[in-house]
Order: C-alpha cells, then structure tokens, then sequence
C-alpha cells in the first residue's frame, strides 16, 4: 500500500500483450461507498476521540490542509506516527530493490531514463519521435506502466523497438521491484538507453525511485502553469524538465516562463528544454541531453572496468 494515495498491490501484470480489461466489475474492485450501520459508526467515532483515526488538519481561513505533520498526508484509522513507519519500511524496501536496478543497469552500462508526468502530456508521441530520431545511433527498449491495456506499447512497438508492458491495476505508479521483474524480460543491449514511462500521475511515482539514472518530467502547455507549485515532489526529484506541446502555445494562453519560474523555485537545480513532438522542436537540445547521459554511463563502466582490472 502506498501511504500517500492508498493504491494496492497484488494486481501488476506484465507482458508482451495483456489482454484487454473486461467490460464487467472485477472482483474486489470498490463499486460504490456503503453507508456505516449504528455500531460501526460509534466504533469510529471512539477511535476518532482517542485520535487514531489520522490527525487534525490545519485550518487557515477557507483552507483545510491535511498536509500538514511529520507524514505531510492523512490515511484514515492512521495516526501520523503510523504512517511514517509504514512509508519508511515501503520506502526502504523500494530503495534497496532501486539500488540493485541501478547496479544491473550499471554493470551493463546502461542509461535509464524514468519520464513521468500526469495523463496526456505526451509521453508516448514524445517516446516515439525520440526513438525515430534516435535511428540506430543507440539500441533502444521501453517499459511501459499503465493501469490497464497494452495501447501505448503497441505504439512503441510499431517504431520497431521492444516495448514490455506493465499494468499495475489499482496502482497508480510503477516501483523498483516491477522493474525489476521486467529488466530480464527485456533481453537488454550493452551500452544502451533504457527508457521507462510511468503511470500519469503526478503525485506517487517521484516517491518510487526505480533504480534510473534520471526522473524526467514532463509539462504539457496544455496543463496550467502551476502544476510545478501544486505538485512540487515531482518537480524536486526531476533533473530534467521537458515543457511539451510548444507548438500550441500561439492558441493558449499558457506563460512558459512563469511555468519554469514556478518549478525552479521548487527544484533550482532544474534543466529545461522546450519541446514539441509533432514538430521537432527543441529535441536537438533533448538528444543531446540524452547522448552527454549515454557517454557519462559508459565512462562509468570504463572506470569500473580499470578499477576491476587493477585489483
């Protein structure tokens, strides 16, 4: 369970081609809210005197903030002190799974890429131009994560590269251990780009470090200019921001630079490279990004190589 958004585990599946969701109620998927009967409800109302149903939140006039105390979230029937040992242990678990990601990864000098954004920013088309644009400079392969359906895989795939599938069912990010499982599946090149599409969301998956090189986040001009402010762990655990969809920005009124204001404030050490994916623009500069992280990895592995060689 993720203490933050509550999503469950048990329902991942992975694949070359999952099949797609049937159209009837899965079992155990939560249908509707069902009223509480009279004993229950004097049950929760005990435990809501004794305080172990989460914590007050902070009221600031016409603002109600849960986020406020040392888990920053509410969970109901948690207290603060039982979320934080719950993040700490899913988080820590993550972690050590991430770091043997990142060893496998490094071993074969492989550069992994983590791109992450909320639904409809472009992930996928911006997938499939960079693999285009790529050629055959450098093998490439890709996981997808969503919920259901293998839709933007087959999308992938029809570039020619190996696409994997992950679907998460109730969850709503991919972790290490996912990763993990499909790395082998893979049957990944040396020395090549890896690159990994997460869940759309915004929220979870900057918690879930998966053993990448790099979180790469991605803003649509579609979206608001302040997401960076109301989503700020996403933008603190990028390295890279990609404003996408620059090509709309003569019919919107969407301010880029108040957009990289807002997320600079937030993560100051933040590269940002306008794009668009349906006519090219900026990815000069983002394949460049790309080949500097290419060659850092395989001097990487030349310096581990040496360092092998002389013991």
């Amino acid at each position: 369970m993720c203490t933050v958004c509550g999503c469950g585990t048990g329902e991942v599946s992975i694949g070359w081609a999952n099949a797609r969701p049937s159209a009837g109620p899965r079992a155990g998927r939560t249908l509707a809210w069902r009223p509480l009967d009279a004993g229950a409800r004097q049950e929760r109302q005990a435990h809501e005197h004794a305080g172990e149903t989460g914590h007050a939140p902070r009221i600031d006039g016409d603002t109600v903030d849960y986020g406020n105390g040392p888990a920053h979230a509410h969970a109901p029937g948690l207290s603060q002190g039982q979320m934080v040992r719950i993040e700490q242990d899913i988080l820590g678990k993550n972690d050590r799974l991430a770091d043997a990601n990142r060893q496998w990864l490094s071993a074969r000098g492989i550069f992994a890429l983590n791109l992450v954004s909320s639904p409809g920013s472009g992930k996928t088309t911006l997938l499939c131009r960079t693999i285009t644009e790529l050629g055959t400079r450098v093998p490439v392969a890709v996981i997808e994560g969503d919920q259901q359906t293998d839709f933007d895989a087959e999308r992938i795939r029809a570039t020619g590269v190996r696409a994997l599938q992950i679907n998460t069912g109730k969850g709503c990010h991919l972790d290490a251990h996912m990763v993990g499982q499909a790395l082998p599946r893979l049957a990944l090149a040396e020395d090549s780009l890896l690159l990994i599409e997460n869940v759309g969301n915004l929220v979870c998956p900057a918690a879930f470090d998966l053993g990448e090189a790099h979180k790469v986040v991605i803003l649509s001009v579609t979206e608001g200019e302040d997401k960076p402010l109301k989503y700020p762990d996403m933008f603190a655990a990028a390295d890279l921001l990609l404003v996408n969809k620059v090509d709309l920005l003569p019919y919107l009124s969407f301010d880029v630079d108040r957009a990289v204001d807002f997320a600079l404030r937030v993560n100051p050490r933040l590269r940002v490279i306008k794009v668009s994916a349906t006519t090219g623009e900026g990815f000069d500069d983002w394949l460049r990004w790309i080949a500097d992280g290419l060659a850092a990895t395989a001097r990487q592995q030349s310096d581990r190589t040496a360092a092998g060689e002389c013991v």
